[in-house]
């Protein structure tokens, strides 16, 4: 099963394919696919870059990143690592 993922064009966060192929910010709303149908949401979201910047597939396992991506994917889905980290020790 697959999951098309893209990164929002107005903020650059990651967004996801959800109901009717419209962004969703968190992938438990984002449609997983089986292989047929993930190549027609992808086709459609590329169609859309005024909103699905680099719109790509990648596999998942009851919504959980799998397959060779799944740590990439894991991350992203996490959102942004940025801001996350304690400078000095001081938290």
């Amino acid at each position: 099963m697959k999951i098309v993922t893209a990164n929002r064009l107005s903020d650059g966060r990651v967004i996801y394919a959800g109901v009717d192929n419209q962004p969703v910010e968190h992938i438990d709303q984002a449609l997983v696919l089986d292989d047929t149908a993930a190549e027609v949401v992808l086709a459609d979201v590329a169609g859309r870059p005024d909103v699905f910047v680099n719109p790509y597939l990648f596999e998942v396992q009851d919504r959980t990143p799998s397959g060779r991506d799944r740590l990439k994917e894991g991350i992203r889905s996490a959102g942004p690592t940025v801001g996350h980290s304690v400078v000095g020790g001081v938290g």
